[in-house]
């Protein structure tokens, strides 16, 4: 069973319902309909109900079981309109303007989210992760005893020995440009508990670098080099280590020769890049070069799961997403 089969089933034993605002994208009705007919959840569409269906209907998709809500005309609309007012307030917001920015779909899901009505939101296949990600913390925050929001991808790279079975969370890959230590250690603590999360696998916690073990020095490594001391001190029985090279982290000979005495070198399952620019690469080439699936960028330390998408997704990326804030749901 493949890593997003076994998702599946745990989504299936507890179903949640998650919003799908991108409803004028083909891809998203076909991955709500893949969704519904494998029944591990329920999906709301946001828009026009005759329009969504009659796109549906042109392209042969069925998504009879999915609940469609449009923003004009929902009975709530008032409701949350005020309840939106209330929060944004003391930051300029007016009646006038809360109702104008809940006519936007995210907007209007996200308050969904905020209620309780729904447990989750996926969005981002046309939007870019800021328009996802900034209604998400306007109006459902940060999670209790979360200090940093941060993402990270899910990498499943076939015929794999290293990993989980060649299963890897990499973290940040998506959002945070250039955390500091301590931002780091929090990116390393949020990563650790995704990767069990979805995996219920142990995670090995790799704090990535150009170098291991002190075999550079600059400013670049010292900031790794003191995340990874932070780390320790924060959660004294999380596995974890670094500085380490990628080879170091996830390659066994290669960890002997570099890292004896490291408990976590060559076993990693949980990777750490040092800033934005390394995250995004590491996923892309893995993404592109192993032929990894890629799910992400999935989003940690909010109050309630919503997750982002690459633009550049498929109908399955978009089902796989859906299955891991199922699972998130179950745990939020």
């Amino acid at each position: 069973m493949t890593f997003i089969e076994k998702v599946k089933q745990k989504a299936k034993q507890n179903i949640k319902t998650i919003i799908l605002p991108e409803s004028e994208d083909i891809r998203v009705l076909e991955a709500a309909s893949k969704v519904l007919k494998e029944e591990f959840a329920n999906i709301i569409l946001i828009g026009d109900e005759n329009e969504i269906k009659n796109r549906a209907k042109e392209n042969n998709l069925n998504i009879e079981k999915a609940q469609i809500i449009n923003p004009k005309t929902s009975e709530k609309f008032e409701e949350y309109v005020n309840a939106f007012y209330e929060l944004r307030k003391a930051k300029g917001m007016t009646i006038e303007k809360a109702r104008e920015t809940l006519m936007k779909p995210i907007y209007f899901g996200m308050m969904m989210v905020k209620q309780g009505e729904v447990d989750g939101l996926v969005s981002g296949a046309c939007h870019s992760t800021a328009n996802t990600l900034r209604p998400a913390l306007q109006i459902l925050k940060t999670a209790p005893g979360t200090k940093l929001v941060s993402a990270f991808f899910v990498m499943v790279v076939p015929d794999c020995e290293y990993g989980e079975n060649g299963v890897f969370v990499f973290g940040d890959s998506g959002l945070v440009e250039n955390p500091t230590s301590d931002e780091l250690s929090e990116i390393a603590i949020s990563s650790s508990k995704s990767f069990h999360q979805l995996t219920g696998a142990e995670p090995k916690v790799a704090m990535l670098s150009y170098s291991t073990y002190g075999s550079a020095h600059s400013e670049l490594t010292e900031k790794v080099v003191e995340a990874t001391k932070i780390l320790k001190e924060k959660e004294p029985t999380l596995a974890c280590d670094g500085e380490l090279q990628l080879d170091a982290a996830i390659i066994p000979e290669v960890a002997k020769s570099k890292a004896p005495e490291s408990t976590v070198a060559g076993k990693a399952n949980t990777l750490i890049f040092p800033d934005l620019n390394a995250g995004n690469i590491g996923y892309k080439l893995v993404q592109r070069l192993a032929k990894a699936e890629a799910y992400g960028p999935l989003c940690q330390g909010i109050a309630k799961p919503v997750n982002d998408l690459s633009r550049g997704c498929n109908s399955d990326d978009i089902v796989g997403v859906v299955a891991i804030t199922c699972v998130q749901a179950q745990e939020s």
